[in-house]
């Protein structure tokens, strides 16, 4: 990849004169974020090209040689043994993008579909895929014309994206639908209207549109920046949660020497972010006898696991974006046939991270628990004020364990479930799309959780008449913006979901690291490199 200017991340996602250069090699997420805004305009290295016209001669001349290629020359999965004529193949061709149109469902955010096909070029510019440049060209001029096919979520059991790619191949030769100057409509109206016209599958270009997964790694790489966003914004109501209840620094500074290298990433933090607390006029408050409950204590062991999953999640992905996945490949002058299209590396580490987000929703519900239970700094059950009568925020604890308990039930693995298709062909898939989708899921709950944790935070921070300062200000301000001060009992539903909005934001992120970053999460993933603008 390569950047025609050196400005920074929030000056590139402003200027529509952008160019991001495609060149087969891995891409970050700074280019993935801009690349799904459409702030950017993509182009395709000069180099690769020469790659993809080289891989190219190599497939005409095994076709012309008279050797079967599959999915150019031959039939799909089942029909692999069909050989089809010179006559027939244009119609093969054609029909066989369109066959694969079968998604059903919700469809993806229109910055996945944007990403996916940029993904799909940047993996033919490594020269392994026996393409036609015509092919990569008309990706091109999709996303130059922002003509973003309509791609359904359901339809990839995660052994190349089929039924996902399939959606984005058919809108290439006209049909399908897709989103155009803020509408969606049938592809050829959408292509007439910028002036496209329907593309013509070549041999071999019909199934390189459509045997790969760039639509799984461009939603895996989305879902593990916004889960490293959702966790970071945790751990900041889990700062405040502790402030509240009066809990040990000691723990936080024991981990920084004794913990693993993330545990000691997060105690730094922790240790950091709550010596802003004396910006607020006093000092961190203490209530702990001998040592707290584990959820204080081990904040730092639970989110380091967390982030280290994150983390090695996110560069699995990434490493994703400049690989081959195709069947067949072209290698050492020959087509060869390739195992290539199950994407279990990345898969099983998502589903590792799943496991470990569901820790952190338990280490949140618990605090959550704690600021409730009348134990910590004399704050009364339920952060009743003394002398009111009010059921008091008893019934949303429990909210916050329904939360939890989703969180945990998306962590069973369904990479490794038996599923036998195209005949019994194709007895191998990674379910990728699955498991990324209920990590969004995951995701989301762990957004609600945070606005809860903070909503009781701020709460017994005013019981006990604390001024907080740093990163726990930052969350204590947003509850007050949307919460008032809890004295009678009063629907708490939108509220809730008012704190929510605002702590998920890229704006309150931006706030956050600008105070307290953790630069080995904020940098990777590009957090708060975009502030506002990504939220508009």
């Amino acid at each position: 990849m390569k950047n025609s200017e050196k400005q920074g991340p929030a000056e590139d996602v402003a200027d529509p004169h952008a160019i991001i250069e495609l060149t087969g090699q891995p891409l970050g997420f700074p280019e993935l974020i801009r690349i799904g805004q459409g702030t950017v305009q993509v182009t395709a290295d000069p180099d690769g090209l020469d790659r993809v016209r080289y891989a190219r001669t190599i497939l005409e001349k095994a076709i012309d040689d008279g050797i079967p290629v599959y999915g150019a020359t031959t039939g799909v999965g089942a029909m692999k043994d069909v050989a089809w004529s010179p006559e027939e193949l244009d119609a093969f061709n054609l029909g066989l993008v369109r066959a694969h149109h079968f998604g059903t469902g919700e469809p993806f955010p229109i910055s996945v579909v944007r990403n996916a096909m940029a993904l799909r070029v940047n993996t033919a510019l490594t020269g392994y895929v026996g393409c036609s440049t015509d092919l990569v060209e008309a990706y091109l001029a999709l996303l130059a014309a922002d003509v973003i096919p309509v791609v359904r979520r359901t339809g990839s059991i995660g052994c190349a994206d089929i039924g996902l790619m399939g959606q984005i191949g058919a809108v290439l030769t006209g049909v399908g639908e897709a989103h155009y100057q803020g509408r969606r409509l049938p592809a050829a109206q959408a292509f007439e209207e910028a002036g496209l016209k329907p593309f013509k599958m070549a041999p071999r270009d019909s199934l390189a549109s459509l045997s790969v997964n760039s639509v799984s790694f461009a939603a895996a790489a989305e879902a593990t920046r916004a889960a490293a966003g959702a966790n970071r914004t945790l751990l900041a109501t889990g700062l405040a949660a502790s402030a509240a209840m009066g809990g040990s620094r000691d723990p936080w500074i024991a981990v920084t020497h004794v913990g693993t290298p993330r545990e000691a990433m997060i105690g730094k933090w922790l240790c950091n972010a709550s010596d802003g607390w004396a910006d607020g006029g006093q000092e961190w408050p203490s209530a702990t006898h001998v040592q707290d409950p584990l959820s204080l204590r081990m904040i730092a062991q639970v989110f380091g696991s967390v982030f280290e999953a994150v983390l090695t999640a996110g560069h699995k992905v990434l490493a994703a974006t400049g690989r081959s996945d195709d069947n067949p490949v072209i290698v050492d002058g020959r087509v060869l046939t390739s195992g290539g299209s199950l994407p279990l590396d990345v898969t099983v580490l998502l589903e590792s991270a799943s496991l470990t987000m569901a820790h952190a929703a338990r280490n949140a519900f618990n605090r959550c628990v704690l600021l409730g239970n009348g134990q910590r700094r004399d704050l009364p059950v339920n952060l009743v004020p003394h002398g009111r009568i009010a059921t008091g925020f008893g019934p949303i604890i429990k909210l916050a364990g329904e939360i939890f308990s989703r969180v945990l039930s998306m962590t069973n693995p369904v990479s490794a479930q038996s599923l036998v298709v195209s005949g019994g062909m194709e007895d191998e898939a990674a379910f990728l799309p699955l498991v990324i989708e209920r990590f969004e899921r995951q995701t989301q709950a762990l957004k609600r959780l945070a606005a809860l944790e903070a909503l009781l935070a701020a709460q017994a921070m005013d019981i006990c008449g604390d001024r907080p300062g740093g990163a726990a200000k930052l969350v204590y301000d947003v509850v007050r913006r949307h919460a008032e001060f809890y004295t009678v009992d009063r629907p708490l539903s939108a509220e809730v979901e008012a704190i929510e909005e605002e702590l998920a934001s890229e704006t309150f992120l931006t706030e956050l690291i600008a105070i307290s970053p953790i630069h080995a999460i904020d940098g990777f993933f590009a957090l708060g490199a975009f502030g506002a603008q990504a939220d508009a």
